[in-house]
């Protein structure tokens, strides 16, 4: 193995302000500063790749959720893969590629026992951030666990071009339903629903009449519903929703930026079809990990599953990615290339 050279400073990308709204450009700041010795248990890992999420948002605001939010004047952090350049810790050598959750930086000093040893033989290493990773498990454990798809169901995606929403559209096949319908912003992405999605309707939002268009696709109402929107379509998911039928409450981007829902959901309808709406958090199906990966990583080489990607390049334009995610700049998942 060639000798690397141990960095001594960094860079990385600090929250400079708490948006108002929609964050903008000057809410971050490129940061360079010393690399802290490495202490007994800790590793060194030079970042390849990381990962832009839309719950980052939240975080950016001060206020009490179920991560805590981003701090003023520091690095913000989340998943990230990379090689161990240095350690010193016995559990993870030199070499290894590992994931962790302290991205937005090019290096991170991290406790061996938060990071993750991945095979990169399996998959390529950024498909751990994707497909391998948090979102393609969010997609299954709401398909599987929280609004479990049976055979013969219409299962209903929002933001379905998105990172969990295109693991979502072809697993739902793979799970045994009969008609999946997906919902993307304008022609380009749904065409990517139908022809690399797996998905058998796609409908446009930005074309407006949202509820026709789905009552038009699914004429036998829907079973299922993959929420990663709220609001409106939330709103006309419950409308369309069969008695019994079931919602994964994934996310809610259409309000994250502070905006005011204009159609605001009928719980009441709910009731009355007897529907179960239950919100997830994909931490607390982490012991599903194991078995998601052996079954993902053998959907993806035989085709099953289909992975996309929207890769920015460079350290200094993550800001630009997280952005285009809030906007729904990507297909697939949006990711930040390190090195």
């Amino acid at each position: 193995m060639a000798h690397t050279t141990i960095p001594t400073r960094t860079r990385e990308i600090h929250l400079a302000a708490r948006p108002n709204g929609a964050p903008v450009a000057t809410d971050f700041a490129l940061v360079e500063r010393e690399l802290p010795e490495l202490a007994d248990g800790q590793i060194l890992v030079r970042n390849t790749w990381m990962s832009v999420d839309p719950y980052m948002r939240g975080r950016m605001d001060d206020k009490q959720s179920y991560i805590p939010p981003f701090e003023l004047g520091a690095a913000l952090d989340g998943s990230a893969v990379g090689e161990v350049i240095d350690s010193r810790s016995a559990d993870i050598a030199v070499g290894t590629t590992v994931s962790h959750f302290a991205g937005w930086r090019e290096h991170a000093v991290v406790d061996a026992a938060t990071a993750t040893p991945i095979d990169p033989e399996l998959a390529a290493p950024q498909h751990f951030l994707g497909v391998l990773g948090t979102t393609g498990l969010t997609a299954y454990a709401a398909l599987t666990e929280v609004a479990p798809v049976r055979p013969g169901d219409t299962v209903f995606v929002s933001a379905a071009a998105g990172a969990v929403g295109s693991v979502a559209g072809r697993l739902a096949k793979a799970l045994g339903a009969k008609r999946v319908i997906g919902s993307a912003g304008g022609p380009a992405k749904t065409r990517k629903l139908l022809d690399e999605f797996g998905f058998d309707a796609a409908i446009d939002y930005r074309a407006g009449d949202l509820a026709g268009q789905l009552a038009n696709a699914a004429p036998d109402g829907v079973d299922v519903y993959l929420d990663s929107v709220g609001g409106e379509h939330l709103k006309v998911a419950i409308e369309a929703l069969n008695q019994h039928g079931r919602i994964a409450l994934v996310g809610a981007i259409s309000g994250y930026n502070g905006a005011t829902a204009q159609q605001t959901p009928d719980l009441y309808l709910a009731a009355t079809k007897e529907a179960t709406l239950r919100g997830m958090l994909v931490t607390s199906y982490f012991p599903l990990f194991g078995d998601y990966i052996a079954k993902a990583a053998a959907w993806l080489a035989d085709g099953t599953l289909h992975t996309a990607e929207t890769v920015y390049t460079g350290l200094d334009q993550a800001p630009a990615a997280f952005l285009g995610v809030l906007t729904g700049a990507n297909t697939g998942k949006m990711l930040v290339r390190l090195t």
